[in-house]
C-alpha cells in the first residue's frame, strides 16, 4: 500500500520529490557525530561518573548496576536502598529519570534485565536510570545530584523499611 499518493514514484510506494537537502544534512550530521564520538564519549563518561560519585558519597547505600569500565558513557543505572524508584520519580522536580531499565519502561513489574543481572525484586524496584546527552552540562549534573539527594533523603526518612535496615 502506498505511503503517499501521487505520481507513483519509488515503486508506487512513495510519490513526490526526494528530500535531497535532508539526505545531505543527515550525511553531514553522521560525519560530524563520527568525528566527535570518542571525545564526546569521554566527556559523557566523566559527567556520568561525577553524578555517581556525588550521589554515592552523599547518600551511601547507592549501588551502580552494570560494568563501570565498559558501560555506556551516557547511561547510569543506580539502586537506591530503601527508595522505590517510582516514588523517587514522583518526588523529583526539574529532573527526569526513568525507573528501572529502558527494557521495562511502562511496566510496574521489576525489570527482567535487572533481575537477570542478579538484583532482587526489591532492589530492581529501587533502581533508577539516568540518561545523559550531547548537551548535558556539568552544572546540570550538579543540579540533578542535589535534587536527587534531597528526594532520596526525604523518601528514606519516611520509609520504615529503610529505618529498620539502617
Amino acid at each position: 500500500e502506498a505511503q503517499m499518493h501521487g505520481g507513483g514514484h519509488e515503486r508506487k510506494m512513495r510519490s513526490g520529490t526526494l528530500n535531497v537537502a535532508g539526505a545531505v544534512g543527515l550525511g553531514r550530521a553522521a560525519s560530524l557525530a563520527r568525528e566527535e564520538m570518542t571525545a564526546e564519549g569521554k566527556r559523557l563518561a566523566a559527567l556520568r561518573d561525577r553524578l555517581h560519585e556525588r550521589l554515592s558519597s552523599a547518600l551511601g547505600a547507592v549501588e551502580r548496576n552494570g560494568d563501570p569500565e565498559n558501560g555506556l558513557p551516557n547511561n547510569l543505572s543506580l539502586t537506591f536502598e530503601g527508595v522505590e524508584s517510582e516514588a523517587l520519580l514522583m518526588d523529583l522536580e526539574d529532573v527526569a529519570i526513568t525507573p528501572a531499565s529502558a527494557c521495562s519502561s511502562g511496566s510496574l513489574k521489576p525489570s527482567h534485565i535487572l533481575l537477570a543481572i542478579g538484583l532482587s525484586e526489591e532492589r530492581a524496584l529501587s533502581t533508577a536510570r539516568f540518561g545523559l546527552g550531547r548537551f548535558t552540562t556539568e552544572e546540570e549534573i550538579d543540579f540533578a545530584a542535589e535534587k536527587v539527594i534531597e528526594s532520596v533523603r526525604r523518601l528514606r526518612a519516611h520509609s520504615p523499611l529503610y529505618r529498620q535496615g539502617a
